[in-house]
């Protein structure tokens, strides 16, 4: 950073040194609908944290390094204190991803929304050599699949959330005997930020392909990387799958192939290796203590149809 926040624009100084054919990889996204169990509790640190984390852990998928992130805050009136809960969260992903928070915009916007509601996005830039990029195209048939433990239910699949416990009325400071923490607590816990654990790999080991699961759950996203003619295969009986994921399950009347399509279920990103990089990999990540688990496998797929996920439940 060039200058402390509040000018009209973030200035950010490339190290031109360090690098022989950058690319620079742009993302933005927000804490969807999440906001509206942190506008209950009053828990407003944990939405920055989450924000940086969706915008964060998609740029690494392509083997990028965040460079900096700046935050979109709306709110009906300025109300100091939880302006300062939410910029803390921020500046809390940031320094967990390693990143600059360079600036942002603050709108007051009087009558638009509610009073102790606001909107948050955020928009990341990183950077990764030309040739380093990773996009899935070099995944191949027998190349391990491992996936990496979520904190929880992260910052997607909230408007199901919501409709469940809307359904069954249930309320946020309820403490189900499957949880340690009651469900305010449970389903506030922020997305799990994957590149101090993950961009230190890249350079050991050779990866085909990353995801990050977000909406859409695994089988959306790891479609996402897979190329032509291939096919996932993910046993589902690997992992343990978080208590919170069985009782949401259990008290909407949940499908399970739904639940797999809306939610994470206990995988928050996924690496494809070759079959010779796989212990390393998993050596390295314990070393780490960051729970993962080999689940599954790249195969062949049908050449004349759209790649393909297949989990095994």
């Amino acid at each position: 950073m060039l200058q402390d926040i509040g000018g009209f624009g973030g200035l950010f100084q490339l190290n031109q040194g360090k690098y022989r054919n950058p690319v620079l990889v742009s993302g933005t996204d927000g804490a969807g609908t999440k906001l509206k169990l942190a506008f209950e509790t009053g828990f407003h640190r944990t939405p920055g944290v989450d924000c940086v984390a969706m915008c964060v852990n998609d740029l690494l998928v392509q083997g990028a390094e965040p460079l900096f992130f700046l935050d979109y805050l709306a709110l009906g009136e300025m109300d100091n204190f939880l302006v300062k809960e939410i910029v803390e969260g921020i500046a809390e992903g940031c320094q967990k991803s390693g990143c600059a928070l360079l600036g942002g915009e603050t709108a007051e916007m009087p009558g638009f929304y509610s009073p102790g509601e606001y909107e948050l996005a955020g928009f990341s830039v990183g950077i990764v050599e030309k040739d380093q990029l990773i996009d899935g195209s070099g995944i191949q048939k027998g190349d391990g699949i491992i996936g990496m433990a979520s904190s929880g239910v992260h910052s997607n699949g909230f408007s199901l959330v919501r409709k469940i416990l809307q359904h069954q009325n249930i309320s946020l400071g309820h403490h189900p005997h499957e949880l340690e923490v009651n469900l305010g607590e449970e389903l506030l816990k922020p997305t799990r930020i994957y590149v101090p654990s993950v961009l230190p790999l890249l350079s050991k080991f050779r990866i085909n392909g990353m995801a990050h699961i977000t909406g859409g759950g695994i089988p959306g996203n790891v479609r996402r990387i897979l190329p032509p003619g291939s096919k996932a295969v993910i046993d589902s009986t690997i992992w343990e799958t978080p208590r919170v994921f069985h009782y949401l399950q259990k008290e909407g009347g949940i499908e399970t192939d739904e639940m797999f399509n809306v939610f994470n279920m206990g995988i928050g990103f996924i690496m494809v290796a070759p079959p010779g990089e796989i212990n390393g990999l998993k050596k390295y990540l314990d070393s780490m203590s960051v729970s993962n688990w080999l689940i599954g496998e790249i195969k062949e797929g049908d050449k004349e149809s759209p790649p393909e996920v297949d989990i095994q439940k």
